[in-house]
């Protein structure tokens, strides 16, 4: 007890509210705080993701112009996807489809899977003197199909600027189901920028396609934004320590940055998302547990995951925002 204040909510704490007006109408928001500079915003009926993340006021996500868009406009066929991806700071992709449309199995699939159009069907917080957790379950099933229980834990430090995520993809039907995952991650401005130091530990880089010659001895030099940039994507095979894989970006103009440690047993693929277009300025930093080439690919290659009955495809992540350069450099 702190007798200097009347409520928690004076220094840390959890507020939920609902959007009013536009496509986001209606949609259930989290708003947390840690009490030591950060921030951020859970939107509850989009799969629990992270849409915005600020440290001292300083923003570390992109939006998409799109702005909230409530799942029930959400389109799934082709990249109708895009209509409604708001990215934020951390969109779920998946969980039985991720990346490119295709048909796999006589099953059409949209870009990036359903998961991230689906609301937490139940949602709870506590606060401690040392955290903020909060736990969300989304249901992504349907009759003579896939039935996945997605339980989503966040550990929001109240000592230091972290964030820890913990998924568990339980399949609770009768037959053996795909699971893909991938966390698009999106670093934006002021974050990102020309300026901004990007770090991506790898024993390999390839480019998802045909690039100019320069694009992956260059794909970590950020740039200006510029009209009529084609996006690119990279695939890095991240240098680990004991298990444990990192990135991060650090832009001295702003004094903020993040490094993001993966569990690369469960989480084996990385994808870069170089993307410097006017208005569509965005860095994905990407793990996952598959490349976003659609499944059909993944499965003609041999490297599509599975979850048997009964059983949980487990995985996890964390984000430590940092405030100065020695901080985050000292991290690699």
């Amino acid at each position: 007890m702190n007798p200097y204040i009347g409520h928690g909510l004076q220094l840390s704490g959890v507020e939920e509210f609902r959007l009013t007006g536009g496509k986001g109408d209606g949609m259930r928001m989290l708003s947390v705080r840690n009490g030591k500079g950060l921030s951020c915003l859970i939107s509850l009926d989009r799969c629990a993701d992270l849409m915005r993340i600020e440290i001292d006021g300083v923003n570390m996500g992109y939006f998409a112009g799109c702005g909230h868009v409530h799942p029930a406009y959400y389109e799934k066929d082709g990249i109708s996807f895009l209509k409604s991806f708001t990215a934020g700071f951390m969109t779920t992709c998946g969980l039985t489809a991720v990346g490119s449309p295709c048909v796999d199995e006589g099953e059409e699939l949209g870009l990036h899977g359903t998961v991230s159009n689906i609301p937490a069907e139940n949602h709870s917080w506590e606060e401690t003197d040392d955290e903020i957790i909060i736990k969300a379950q989304m249901r992504d099933a349907c009759l003579f199909g896939r039935r996945l229980l997605l339980n989503r834990v966040y550990r929001i430090s109240k000592v230091t600027n972290t964030i820890a995520l913990d998924d568990s993809v339980t399949n609770f039907g009768s037959e053996e189901s795909p699971v893909m995952l991938l966390y698009h991650c999106n670093m934006g401005y002021p974050l990102l920028s020309e300026n901004s130091k990007v770090v991506i530990p790898a024993d390999s880089v390839l480019p998802r396609g045909e690039y100019p010659a320069d694009a992956v001895p260059n794909c970590l030099n950020m740039e200006k934004p510029q009209v009529g940039y084609e996006e690119q994507c990279f695939y890095h095979d991240v240098k680990t320590k004991d298990g444990i894989a990192k990135c991060g970006i650090f832009n001295p103009d702003a004094g903020k940055g993040l490094v993001m440690s993966f569990d690369k047993s469960t989480l084996d693929c990385f994808t870069e998302w170089k993307m410097m277009g006017a208005y569509d300025y965005v860095l994905g930093l990407e793990p996952g547990n598959c490349r976003p080439d659609g499944r059909d690919v993944m499965r003609k290659e041999g490297v599509l995951k599975f979850v048997a009955p009964g059983e949980s495809y487990k995985t996890s992540l964390s984000f430590d925002f940092k405030r100065d350069k020695a901080s985050f450099e000292g991290e690699f």
